[in-house]
């Protein structure tokens, strides 16, 4: 089985958590903040990453919660 990220993505309706691969988001929020807190949870249930993007679509930082083969040098957290 193959690891689906999350990612938060700007979307109609506010900012969206979507599924890697997924055609519906799995929540809509008013702010990206609001969208992020769901969408850690989600990566910390599955133990994927949190992709966050910025509202042009561009990536604007990750955050991985399971077995990160390549952990992060950066010690944000």
């Amino acid at each position: 089985m193959t690891k689906k990220d999350y990612h938060v993505v700007p979307g109609q309706n506010g900012w969206a958590v979507k599924r890697e691969g997924a055609e519906r988001a799995s929540s809509v929020h008013s702010t990206q903040q609001q969208a992020i807190d769901a969408g850690k949870k989600l990566a910390q249930t599955h133990k994927t990453e949190l992709v966050i993007h910025r509202p042009n679509g561009q990536i604007r930082d990750s955050d991985s919660y399971g077995n990160d083969p390549n952990p992060p040098k950066d010690k944000k957290h």
